[in-house]
């Protein structure tokens, strides 16, 4: 399944996407997708509805991240051997693990804000792990059945926030607008083997990043399993699993970085596709 919530930022209702690539709406069946509509039960659930008889959603509605209510954002840095290379660090012997504020959290398409005063943001296009099942010390073979899902995930970065102005990585990683999710959230029955998936990123129109999951340093089992030993992981919880080379950090002979204006669009196979343009920050 692809699920999804779509509408007005604030308002969104629950939906799923058809064969047809038309959205129908789960408002009737669920009040939101949170962590106990993905739980083994909740899907269960929904894999037994007629999909036919949801009503149609007309139009091109905003579509909003795919999970309501997300408790925790985790994210696991320098994922991709070759990404390392680029940012001059060493492999990392365990995952880098850090936090993405949940208000960052956003639509795949809604606009990414500059900070204030930021001179160096910039793009990661990453896989995303939805979990689905309360996982606390689970075995590597035990991790995937804790997953509910995967999403597609730009770790928009502020580079001097998160490299430059001391302590850890999360004030550059949880800037408002830079966690966008989605399109949908696809269920691990219909993505397969998850470590063979392509990935890509540009932007205004020029290729910045081409990778595969195949690359991960940490898969996606070790990674949950990992996790699992230092906090209990609950359903509706996003791990962002890292990104494959050509962010704008790593650029030679010059780095360059996002400004107002500027357009990415990103994509995983099976999970869709986000577009967001840049703006300038604005007192509101």
């Amino acid at each position: 399944m692809k699920l999804l919530r779509y509408g007005p930022a604030g308002q969104e209702k629950p939906g799923l996407l058809d064969e047809a690539g038309k959205i129908r709406d789960l408002s009737g069946v669920i009040s939101d997708l949170t962590g106990e509509a993905i739980t083994p039960e909740g899907l269960a659930k929904l894999k037994t509805l007629d999909v036919s008889s949801l009503p149609v959603v007309e139009g091109t509605p905003r579509y909003g991240a795919p999970v309501a209510n997300v408790a925790k954002f985790i994210a696991i840095g320098l994922n991709f051997t070759d990404h390392a290379a680029e940012s001059n660090l060493p492999i990392p012997s365990e995952p880098v693990v850090f936090m993405k504020a949940t208000s960052c959290i956003q639509g795949p398409n809604d606009a990414v804000v500059i900070p204030r005063g930021s001179k160096k943001t910039d793009w990661e296009v990453e896989l995303g792990i939805v979990i689905g099942k309360r996982a606390s010390y689970v075995t590597k073979d035990e991790a995937l059945d804790h997953v509910a899902g995967y999403v597609l995930i730009n770790d928009v970065s502020e580079r001097e926030y998160q490299i430059e102005r001391g302590g850890t990585w999360d004030k550059g990683k949880g800037c408002d607008t830079f966690g966008p999710i989605g399109p949908w959230l696809v269920t691990s029955d219909e993505v397969g083997d998850v470590q063979q998936l392509g990935m890509w990123l540009d932007v205004n129109g020029q290729r910045r990043q081409t990778g595969n999951t195949s690359t991960m340093i940490f898969d996606v089992k070790t990674i949950v399993s990992y996790l699992s030993e230092f906090m209990t992981l609950l359903p509706g919880d996003i791990i962002t699993t890292g990104t494959p080379p050509g962010v704008g950090m790593g650029i030679k002979p010059e780095a360059v970085y996002l400004k107002a204006g500027d357009v990415i669009e990103l994509g995983i196979d099976k999970l869709g596709r986000q577009k967001q343009t840049c703006v300038a920050w604005e007192k509101k």
